[in-house]
């Protein structure tokens, strides 16, 4: 098994990789590698390596060509949970592909996150990316407003808001009538959105869908957004 690691681009000098005291702690410590020994680099936006330890640096070898990303870009609007349960949906989303987290604060939103929380989870998108092999480490937004969010989205992607309770076609049958590369979708928190939300995001765009008959918890239905966006996308 060759272990993978993401290290900034200003780490990278001269094929030479300078590993900072975590990155070190990681691999000579946790994983008891030492020199010689090689791991895959990643920059976090689609470049790879592989490097061999020397040291309190690496050594880059060789580049690598890795195909792990989704044919489409995903963009995941949520509505925060309760807790840590933010914590979860970006382990498990970034896991399944998506590219960019959107989290955003509703008319019933509870938790109000700190720039802790923030850094927190990108570390969280960042151990989920090596984990699952990927090339591209998710980008996680500053969270705001919903109505700010629903004005962030510049380009043309298809866009979808999932709505409980109402009869109006299901997901899965909406994605495959797609047109665009890049994918926006919007779910809520516990208790859903509110109905001036829901027509908010259908003024801007927004194609209201439905995740089946059940009510899905806040954590779930972004996990299974991805899932499904993953199954068009591999």
């Amino acid at each position: 098994m060759v272990y993978r690691l993401v290290v900034r681009l200003e780490q990278i000098q001269q094929q030479q990789i300078n590993l900072n005291a975590q990155q070190q702690h990681y691999l000579l410590r946790v994983l008891r590698l030492g020199n010689g020994d090689r791991f895959i680099a990643l920059n976090g936006i689609g470049d790879a390596w592989l490097a061999e330890i020397n040291e309190q640096s690496a050594q880059i070898i060789e580049t690598i060509d890795l195909k792990t990303e989704l044919s489409v870009s995903l963009t995941l609007i949520t509505a925060l949970p309760k807790g840590s349960g933010y914590e979860q949906i970006i382990r498990c989303c970034t896991e399944l592909g998506v590219s960019n987290f959107l989290p955003v604060i509703s008319d019933r939103t509870i938790l109000k996150p700190s720039q802790n929380k923030v850094q927190r989870w990108r570390k969280i998108a960042t151990e989920a990316a090596e984990q699952s092999e990927r090339q591209v480490v998710p980008t996680i937004l500053e969270p705001v407003k919903f109505s700010l969010a629903l004005n962030q989205i510049k380009s043309n992607p298809d866009k979808y808001i999932c709505v409980a309770r109402r009869n109006i076609p299901t997901l899965w049958n909406s994605l495959p009538n797609r047109t665009q590369p890049e994918i926006v979708i919007a779910t809520g928190c516990e208790g859903g959105w509110t109905e001036a939300e829901v027509e908010q995001a259908i003024a801007l765009g927004f194609q209201p869908v439905s995740l089946g008959n059940r009510i899905l918890r806040a954590i779930t239905a972004p996990i299974v957004v991805s899932s499904l966006v993953m199954a068009i996308g591999e």
